[in-house]
């Protein structure tokens, strides 16, 4: 599992039409995603701990897509543990007349990061060799007529690498995103948004009316990657018709971008460091005796710098989870044995919730009378059999 084979970096040339966007690295389900996607996220927060503290370097994560590819969804998720100090998200969208007035990398230069910190770029200057190329807004700026003779869209190839040099030289990492979705399985949400009412307003008829130049920004897309795609500011083309796939692969790529960049937290000269001792030692003679015993008996979990709040809430969120997962595991089991000894048979999961629902009640019952319950335990794996033929059947009826 990596992320190398989904990596443009000049050497290799991208072909969109062979580019399998359901792909997902020999996963074969969600669920065997969610311990790795947990585990980046959490070393993805250390790193950026790191990266605000050392202030070495900038980073830009570049997000572009068609509509409905899950742009917001995956900056949600991948850059949620992540503190909002260091981290900003600017989400572009058509230029205003006074944007239009300058050249069309201006509007970028007031998003750039400091070192240490983090811009997320929802949409970027790309849109002007995509959107901008497939409808060639540029013949209706006002220009020098240098610029009318000259191929806008093939120089602006070349000044975004340019610029992305520039970046990179003055200690600003780019990492370019794609995510790449099947044109099938945007018909499928964009069906989902008309037939969801909290989502209609996700949907506009002018998305669908994009749809119309599909294969011009395909071709767009592929000769963005081709050209632009350099060793310091590669393009990650991400298969996107799978969400959780796409989640997962891009919090690879962030903690992949941050581990290469190996911010460190910053140590002390000898001269500080002493100063600091000192210092320490007055606030204990300030805090007496009695006082700094009861300073030691404080909790030590943040003695990490890494392991800040955000992180201890996940962690004690998940082992709930965990704990009310086994809860209701337990109690299930309970009720699948009970209505196996009554009828030897389940017809439906909805017994199985009722009687999950009244099996606090019954707690609080009697025992049963000797006999009443003779029929034989059985094995775990048995009931776990017996629960997923249920719903496959359940599923079948719904299929038909």
């Amino acid at each position: 599992m990596g992320i190398s084979k989904y990596a443009y970096k000049g050497k290799r040339r991208f072909n969109i039409s062979k580019f399998d966007c359901g792909d997902t690295d020999g996963i074969k389900k969600r669920g065997d995603a969610v311990d790795e996607f947990v585990a980046n996220l959490l070393e993805i927060n250390k790193k950026q701990q790191k990266l605000y503290s050392d202030r070495r370097e900038g980073v830009i994560f570049v997000f572009q897509a068609m509509d409905a590819a899950g742009k917001d969804g995956v900056i949600r998720t991948v850059f949620s543990t992540l503190s909002p100090h260091g981290v900003k998200e600017y989400c572009f969208k058509v230029p205003s007349s006074e944007e239009k007035s300058h050249d069309f990398l201006w509007r970028f230069w007031s998003a750039l990061p400091p070192r240490g910190f983090i811009s997320i770029f929802n949409r970027s200057y790309y849109e002007d060799v995509l959107v901008g190329k497939v409808h060639a807004f540029y013949k209706n700026d006002i220009v020098p007529e240098r610029m009318q003779k000259a191929d806008i869209i093939e120089e602006r190839y070349r000044q975004i690498v340019d610029f992305e040099r520039y970046l990179y030289e003055t200690g600003t990492r780019i990492v370019k995103i794609f995510l790449n979705v099947s044109k099938n399985e945007q018909a499928r949400r964009f069906i989902s948004r008309i037939d969801t009412p909290r989502k209609n307003w996700k949907v506009s008829s002018g998305d669908l009316k994009e749809r119309e130049y599909w294969d011009d920004y395909m071709e767009a897309f592929e000769t963005m990657v081709n050209k632009t795609s350099t060793e310091i500011s590669p393009w990650y083309v991400v298969p996107a018709d799978h969400k959780w796939f796409a989640r997962l692969l891009v919090s690879r790529i962030v903690k992949k971008t941050l581990e290469e960049i190996n911010p460190q937290y910053p140590t002390l000269d000898d001269d500080t460091a002493a100063a600091l001792h000192e210092y320490r030692q007055k606030l204990i003679d300030s805090l007496g005796k009695e006082g700094y015993k009861e300073q030691e008996k404080q909790p030590t979990e943040f003695a990490d710098p890494s392991l800040i709040p955000a992180e201890m809430l996940q962690q004690e969120l998940l082992q709930k989870q965990k704990e009310e997962d086994q809860r209701i595991k337990e109690k299930g089991f309970k009720a699948v044995r009970k209505l196996l000894a009554q009828k030897y048979i389940i017809s439906s999961t909805q017994e199985i919730l009722d009687a999950i629902a009244t099996s606090d009640e019954e707690e609080e019952q009697p025992a049963p009378s000797e006999g009443e319950d003779d029929l034989p335990d059985r094995d775990v794996q048995e009931i776990r059999d017996h629960i997923k033929e249920m719903d496959e059947r359940d599923s079948d009826d719904d299929a038909a």
